[in-house]
């Protein structure tokens, strides 16, 4: 039996997606019968007086090397409190990664001791990198030297971190800070940044000559670290305030007099 032969079906919703992309005209359809052969009326489509929507820009997709430096930092972030408030012996991989999973700590580390010296070695980074950003060169030798001994009563106040994993590193005897490469190059850095201001100091007549840098790197820090890790026995012995922001600016000021003192003529 054959079936009769019907006209292909005009798909006008496809027509009227194409019309309005290309000249915004819509063509009535053609018909059949009477209307055949009829000149087809164009119809001109209303522009609209709105602005057109703004496309919000897509965010930058990270590199794989950015992406893998957020998700270490995200570890360490959580390794750092584990290890400063339990030490390298009471701190379980398990507690860890109830916040940051473990197979991820494992892709990117071996063990727990792995990621401590990662721990001890982005906080010795970031106390070198703090102090880089102090002005060494406005004013004069002991201008310079005030304000890095300030910076380093204040930066050891804000991250009680650094001198708690110190603190416990000493107990390991450093036995985890040597197997860190290029950490003493990189601690080299202040050394060489007193080595300048003291040879400014010498040149203005204001510094004694033959203190060594290293020595003086001792002192500052000394003053600057027991700040932080007796601040609860002394505060309690001697009910005294070492915490507030008026102590913490009332000793910084103290250190760098006491330190200058030594260092000039």
């Amino acid at each position: 039996m054959a079936f009769p032969e019907f006209p292909a079906a005009d798909n006008r919703a496809t027509r009227l997606a194409l019309a309005r992309e290309d000249g915004c005209v819509i063509a009535s359809p053609a018909r059949t019968g009477r209307s055949a052969g009829r000149k087809i009326r164009e119809h001109p489509l209303p522009k609209s007086d709105k602005p057109a929507r703004p496309q919000p820009d897509k965010p930058a997709r990270r590199s794989r090397a950015e992406s893998r430096e957020q998700a270490i930092n995200q570890i360490v972030d959580v390794a750092t409190q584990e290890f400063v408030e339990k030490g390298l012996a009471g701190a379980r991989i398990d507690e860890i990664a109830g916040r940051a999973t473990k197979r991820k700590i494992y892709y990117y580390f071996e063990g727990k001791e792995e990621l401590y010296r990662a721990v001890l070695e982005r906080a010795y980074k970031r106390v070198r990198e703090s102090e880089g950003t102090v002005d060494i060169d406005a004013g004069s030798a002991a201008d310079a030297l005030r304000r890095l001994i300030e910076h380093e009563v204040h930066y050891h106040c804000e991250h009680p971190e650094l001198v708690r994993l110190v603190m416990n590193e000493n107990i390991h005897r450093a036995e985890h800070l040597k197997q860190i490469p290029g950490l003493p190059e990189n601690n080299r850095r202040v050394i060489d940044r007193l080595e300048h201001i003291l040879a400014r100091g010498v040149a203005e007549g204001s510094f004694r000559k033959g203190i060594d840098p290293v020595e003086l790197h001792l002192n500052m820090t000394a003053l600057a670290f027991y700040n932080v890790s007796n601040q609860f026995t002394f505060a309690h012995n001697f009910d005294f305030d070492m915490t507030s922001e008026a102590a913490v600016e009332r000793r910084a000021k103290q250190v760098a007099d006491i330190v200058l003192a030594w260092v000039t003529q």
